[in-house]
């Protein structure tokens, strides 16, 4: 399980739609995939750890603001697979949102793995603006992935995969804001 779906997840970070073929298209396969969330909890962290470093400690503290975190991620993960759902079913592609679930939580794992190589050079002392150019770029990967993984695994038009990347993108700007104040920043 974890190696196929790396393995598709590795395939369409390259722009190869033939990885959703290594995607679980069940409900079961589905619920298995968000042990993807495990995987890239070190590199969330990390990712964390590298900003606080960077910008400064929330005012709440490192345990109200990882308990903070924490609990956005968790949230991020679940409340996304549970909005897409409905809009997948909406859209008459209800049976691929399994397959689309699991592939989109695979490739999280390439979009961590992306991000977190783009954060050490700031995380080192390169430049700001350096360090800035490098997360956006990581950014602008990890939105065409979700793009990429929406249009094939739920057979969409570029606008409708778009609108499903504009409602996760929505939904992380409103976590991020309750991250902020549960963090007491």
């Amino acid at each position: 399980m974890i190696t196929a779906g790396l393995a598709g997840a590795f395939l369409l970070g390259r722009g190869r739609p033939e990885g959703l073929a290594l995607m679980e298209d069940t409900p079961a396969g589905a619920w298995r995939s968000f042990a993807a969330a495990l995987v890239c909890l070190p590199a969330f962290l990390a990712i964390r750890l590298f900003a606080w470093a960077h910008l400064g400690m929330p005012p709440g503290g490192l345990a109200r603001a990882l308990a903070a975190e924490l609990i956005g991620y968790t949230l991020a993960w679940t409340a996304f697979a549970l909005i897409s759902l409905p809009l997948a079913q909406s859209w008459g592609r209800g049976a691929d949102w399994p397959r689309f679930i699991a592939a989109w939580n695979w490739t999280n794992i390439v979009q961590y793995l992306v991000l977190l190589l783009l954060a050490v050079p700031g995380a080192l002392g390169f430049p700001a603006s350096i360090a800035q150019l490098l997360t956006f770029g990581g950014l602008a990967y990890a939105v065409w992935l979700e793009w990429f993984v929406a249009r094939h695994a739920l057979r969409l038009d570029g606008g409708r995969a778009a609108i499903l990347v504009g409602v996760d993108l929505a939904l992380g700007l409103f976590l991020g804001g309750l991250i902020r104040t549960l963090s007491g920043g």
